[in-house]
């Protein structure tokens, strides 16, 4: 995974999630097919894809998907 677009086709193929690329943006909140779960699912793929552990306590201040890539990348 090289880009925020790789996490959220990430996230449509292994959550169900109809999510877009200029979606990455926008808060959490906004999006009609987010909950808490597809986060806790999300970090689970994270790690697994990138083969290393995720700091969780980060990724739930997350607000967009954008932030979650920048946490679950460490930049």
């Amino acid at each position: 995974m090289r880009t925020v677009v790789d996490l959220i086709s990430l996230a449509n193929e292994h959550l169900g999630t109809d999510l877009k690329p200029d979606d990455a943006g926008r808060e959490l909140t906004e999006l009609p097919c987010w909950d808490s779960v597809h986060l806790l699912r999300l970090v689970s793929l994270l790690e697994t894809e990138l083969g290393r552990q995720v700091p969780v306590a980060e990724m739930l201040e997350a607000r967009s998907l954008s932030e979650i890539w920048t946490v679950a990348v460490g930049t």
